[in-house]
């Protein structure tokens, strides 16, 4: 009988993202570079920064996924001895927060092998000494409590975190509002557009700490939206 690989399975890695293009998205805020996927494909809903590098507030690599059973990390072992130095490792843990899918030692490895930081979908441990060692970590949540090494899990397939849809070598970027994921065929068109954007909030924040900000706008929409402006304070009958 031939063996069911399906849940127990790991690819190769996939191409890894243009370094120019990694350095466009790193300067990028992900509020900027999710308005430009008009609010959909970027998700990512729940997960957080746990620690920064120092002297860092952002992380932009590809795209290296796991998928593994809750609380265990025998497929995120193998993740990291596969990754090469700028990918970024996100585990698809279900979201789970009982067991921690990684901590120090894992941190640690992933750092000496030059991953740009990890993205779990679940809970972590060990925060303190991640952070002195500087590496970029996103989680669900934190707890004391070990991992198994059992399987079973995949390596290099399509995952969510957060809900948000990431495939093998999507460019990844994360900051302090969390994590996104950029499909690599797209990334040069939504990094044009979030640095033409982030161009034109930069203005506005100089006109509205100059004073000289246009607000007629708001009342213009909220007409156009069909809400009524009453002059007088609320009352029973102005239904």
């Amino acid at each position: 009988m031939n063996k069911v690989s399906n849940g127990f399975r790991v690819f190769g890695c996939a191409s890894q993202i243009d370094s120019r293009l990694i350095d466009r998205a790193r300067r990028l805020p992900v509020a900027n570079i999710s308005d430009m996927m008009n609010r959909m494909d970027a998700g990512g809903a729940g997960i957080f920064p746990i620690h920064w590098a120092k002297g860092s507030k952002s992380i932009a690599g590809t795209a290296l996924t796991v998928r593994t059973r809750p609380g265990d990390n025998l497929v995120v072992h193998k993740a990291i001895d596969m990754a090469r130095p700028g990918d970024v490792i996100l585990v698809d843990a279900g979201g789970d927060l009982t067991t921690a899918i990684m901590g120090e030692i894992m941190a640690l490895l992933g750092k000496t092998k030059g991953v740009e930081g990890f993205v779990v979908d679940g809970a972590v441990r060990d925060r303190d000494e991640i952070a002195e060692m500087g590496m970029p970590m996103f989680a669900r949540g934190i707890t004391h409590r070990g991992p198994y090494k059992d399987g079973p899990g995949e390596v290099n397939v399509p995952v969510r975190i957060g809900g948000m849809v990431v495939n093998p070598g999507d460019l990844i970027v994360g900051d302090g509002d969390g994590v996104l994921s950029i499909p690599a065929a797209d990334a040069d068109q939504i990094l044009s557009a979030g640095e033409a954007k982030l161009e034109a909030e930069t203005k506005e924040l100089a006109s509205i700490r100059d004073g000289g900000v246009d607000r007629a706008w708001v009342d213009r929409l909220l007409n156009e939206r069909g809400c009524v402006i009453y002059e007088g304070t609320y009352r029973d009958d102005s239904r």
